[in-house]
């Protein structure tokens, strides 16, 4: 009889904020294909030649701003959250990273030690994207195929529109909203190349980015990014009863020259501020933990821009983090894994 056990993946953080350490993270996450998906040689040369050469040290910079005793945050509220996790189950969750020393390997390392042959992986993104998702998946894969031959794999599909998901999501947002009479809301997704889009449409054919084809049902919106937050966004302004014009869409934390998803968060913050937004909270859904993008890069930066705009108040909306009633929704859809009599979806 096989035993059963939750490798949770989140995205990973420097050890420190050392720009030793920070080279050595970002060497490794810029240099995944796709992430930045151009050529080998190319990316080689871009990354170790130009990119390591200057951001190591602004990234530090911005990692001392949120770093807390503890450590990095991500890892930090990921660790509190898998702890919160074992307390209901009987069954071993470990946590790994797709970036950095807490490895994927590790995890797989730490429940094969404790006898599991069957593997639920847990990637901790919402919503399908090549450089998120997809990455997790295929490296366990690969990880899997390398050094734990015949261990077992199923996995958590992307919950962007997962009815209890959504629920905990308004939870969380109203929560935090209380005492604060907010004018907008703004859903700031991560960014990605619009190309992503393109690479990742199954029916090579469907995906537009131009609003249209989000509207029309296909195969294509089960790895379309942009789509699948859109309906994040229109999931919970439905069940908090947002009223059209008070809340949006932005994208955040684009890299390179290359045409990203839009519209882009930092020029949103500006426009709404400039156009009369004055009490703007911001929701980051693509995020199940805070992170450097969020701590750093919209609750700081974001609201200093949004301020020096014409904003007078401004709200960061915190993720989920170890969240009590998102730790529950994670270890029903666990629960409901562990008692399926189904084939493992996946296997080595």
């Amino acid at each position: 009889m096989s035993k059963k056990g939750v490798l949770l993946v989140n995205l990973g953080s420097p050890d420190s904020t050392k720009v030793s350490d920070v080279r050595k993270y970002l060497d490794e996450f810029l240099m995944d294909e796709r992430v930045i998906d151009i050529a080998y040689w190319k990316r080689f040369l871009l990354i170790k030649g130009i990119i390591l050469n200057t951001r190591p040290r602004k990234s530090a910079a911005a990692y001392k701003k949120i770093w807390w005793k503890e450590g990095s945050p991500l890892v930090v509220i990921s660790e509190r959250f898998t702890e919160k996790l074992r307390d209901l189950m009987d069954l071993p969750v470990a946590l790994g990273m797709r970036y950095g020393s807490m490895s994927i390997e590790k995890g797989f390392k730490e429940l094969t030690d404790q006898g599991v042959d069957e593997v639920l992986l847990v990637p901790l993104y919402p919503h399908y994207a090549m450089s998120s998702y997809e990455t997790v998946v295929e490296k366990a894969k690969e990880v899997i195929e390398k050094s734990f031959s015949g261990l077992k794999m199923d996995l958590v599909e992307p919950f962007y529109d997962k009815e209890d998901y959504i629920e905990v999501m308004c939870r969380n947002i109203e929560e935090q909203l209380k005492g604060f009479d907010y004018d907008h809301i703004l859903f700031s997704y991560h960014g990605i190349p619009e190309r992503h889009i393109y690479k990742s449409d199954v029916t090579g054919n469907h995906c537009k980015i131009d609003g249209s084809c989000c509207q029309v049902k296909s195969e294509a919106h089960k790895t379309c990014y942009r789509h699948q937050c859109f309906e994040t966004t229109k999931a919970i302004a439905k069940q908090m009863k947002l009223k059209p014009g008070t809340f949006s869409d932005s994208f955040q934390s684009r890299l390179l020259k290359d045409p990203w998803l839009r519209p882009y968060t930092d020029f949103e913050l500006e426009r709404l501020a400039e156009e009369g937004t004055r009490k703007l909270a911001v929701v980051t859904p693509a995020f199940v933990s805070d992170c450097l993008e969020t701590l750093e890069e919209i609750a700081m930066e974001g609201k200093e821009e949004f301020l020096e705009a014409g904003g007078e108040d401004f709200r960061h909306i915190g993720c989920l983090n170890d969240y009590d009633p998102w730790v529950q929704v994670m270890s029903n859809w666990i629960r409901e894994w562990e008692v399926a009599d189904l084939e493992p979806a996946l296997q080595s």
